[in-house]
């Protein structure tokens, strides 16, 4: 049965009963939680074996090449291209149809990024002058890069092809398996450093291995899966197919409009090379932290509502559409403001309590505290790209984020120009926090103008309850932080132990003021 056919008469497959979004959410913020908790301890790990020398930089060169495309391929472009493809064949198909419509996607996705991934490993030098040209200052430095990364390129594929078994189970309401799966990256790349690393002749080749090996891994957990929910992919190869190209049509725009906050962060990383030594690791370790509320909620939120927004799109149900959209910004807002208001309070604590053991040094920590407070002002702006971008991707309006995407991008760069000369790496992670705010601007606007994003009732009670809640939480940072001589000193057991209870005492007292301002749990359910 080819799937050019016109849509079958055969009843379409009955979909699974749906949890709400917000228990879906919070499956997938616990699973993610797990993934951050260990990418930190994994952080942790690389920190004190390699610290900020040329060793690291070069390996977080070499693996953020790989990962950037991944987030702007696999996560980025293709899921937000192919989810909504895949729902309206569910809701409008039969079995069939979405089984050749899967099979298509893996084959021609499959040959694709082997070819890509080829041609990368043959031309790694090629692509570290780009990504990293100021590298090409240290020939040695530069060397190790390429050579690191024809090993890490690989994994590409590898985490692509997870990433589309993710969006098959996501969109069939198993958000568990994919939120665990990024769990073994971190296990692989601890494991690495620790006892792979006496074997290399270089040090830091043990983590490109342990790249190489969690891709492996990652695809292989989730088949078992996708064969339980009768979705086994049966790879073919074809441009032809109707529904492959409906989703190349999809992809080719949203690579900018759904990934400018990664492609703005790697060009922090392209200008860094060229800083003194040490820079593009304070803006990796700082990234870092910003990542942990970025991944466990606000991507939490987006993978959830990606497959109910197309649902509702594909059947044309505009107003459980917007009250999803309204939902998933008042959420972010809920978890933004108190983290982002915690990072630039608490940078240089949560990076002597994480990080400031072996080769990382208290200048690391002061140097990776300033961007991090500049990646910590855009950190609201961050997370409502992620939950604002599908709104437009799950109408398949892929054209519309694209001009927003490129008039960031062009802000990011001549804020780079502006704020690196006066500020270093951390003028390039403010400048990137400042086009993310036009980012996002923009991306809202275009909904609310197209009537897709409409406002709730309740949203001036809820912004004067997260004012007060907010208000509180700085009162108790500022007044139980010890001083920084004294993290200084510190054993990594009496920073845990001061960091808990400052993190503890901020939860709680944000909530509790939530509670008494009179915010229920019925609020906030979806």
């Amino acid at each position: 049965m080819s799937s050019t056919a016109q849509p079958s008469a055969t009843p379409p497959t009955e979909p699974p009963k749906k949890s709400g979004l917000l228990r879906s959410g919070l499956l997938v913020s616990i699973m993610t939680l797990l993934s951050r908790v260990l990418g930190l301890a994994r952080d942790i790990v690389i920190a004190g074996l390699f610290g900020a020398g040329s060793g690291a930089d070069a390996f977080f060169v070499a693996f953020k090449i790989p990962n950037f495309l991944r987030r702007l391929f696999a996560e980025g472009a293709f899921n937000q291209a192919f989810v909504p493809v895949l729902s309206e064949y569910r809701s409008q198909r039969d079995k069939n149809a979405v089984q050749n419509l899967i099979n298509y996607v893996a084959g021609t996705l499959g040959l694709t990024l082997t070819a890509i991934t080829a041609l990368a490993i043959v031309a790694a030098p090629v692509l570290v002058w780009v990504f990293a040209p100021g590298f090409s200052q240290s020939p040695e430095k530069q060397a190790l890069t390429a050579e690191l990364l024809q090993i890490t390129f690989p994994y590409l594929l590898l985490i692509s092809l997870t990433a589309f078994s993710g969006s098959i189970l996501n969109s069939y309401d198993r958000f568990a398996v994919p939120a665990f799966t990024p769990v073994l990256l971190n296990l692989s790349l601890i494991g690495s450093a620790l006892w792979l690393t006496p074997y290399m002749a270089e040090p830091v080749m043990a983590l490109a291995w342990g790249v190489l090996i969690a891709g492996m891994a990652q695809l292989l957990f989730q088949l078992p899966f996708l064969a339980q929910i009768g979705f086994l992919p049966k790879p073919k190869v074809s441009w032809h197919d109707e529904g492959v190209k409906r989703i190349l049509k999809l992809m080719a725009p949203a690579l900018f409009g759904v990934s400018v906050s990664q492609i703005n962060l790697l060009l922090d990383t392209v200008l860094a090379s060229f800083l003194i030594s040490g820079s593009v690791s304070w803006l990796y370790y700082s990234d870092r932290l910003v990542e942990l509320p970025l991944g466990v909620f606000a991507i939490a939120i987006a993978t959830v509502i990606l497959p109910s927004l197309s649902t509702r799109h594909a059947e044309k149900s505009t107003e459980a559409f917007a009250k999803t959209l309204d939902w998933a910004v008042r959420m972010v807002l809920l978890i933004a403001v108190p983290a982002a208001l915690a990072l630039a309070l608490l940078a240089e604590p949560l990076l002597y309590t994480l990080f400031q053991y072996g080769a990382m040094t208290p200048h690391d920590v002061d140097m990776a505290a300033m961007s991090l407070r500049a990646y910590a002002v855009g950190l609201i702006a961050f997370m409502l790209i992620k939950v604002l971008a599908p709104g437009y991707y799950a109408r398949q309006d892929t054209k519309t984020p694209v001009k927003i995407g490129i008039k960031a991008m062009v802000a990011n760069m001549i804020f780079n120009l502006m704020l690196v000369f006066w500020l270093d790496h951390a003028g390039l992670a403010l400048a990137t926090s400042l086009s993310a705010f036009l980012n996002a601007a923009l991306l809202w606007y275009g909904l609310k103008k197209s009537g897709v994003f409409v406002w709730q009732q309740g949203w001036s009670k809820y912004l004067l309850q997260l004012l007060l809640s907010a208000s509180s939480l700085v009162a108790v940072l500022l007044l139980f932080q010890p001083e920084l001589s004294a993290w200084q000193g510190a054993d990594w057991l009496q920073r845990g132990m001061w960091m808990a209870g400052l993190v503890g005492a901020g939860i709680a007292v944000f909530v509790l003021t939530l509670v008494l301002t009179g915010l229920r749990l019925r609020d906030i359910r979806h």
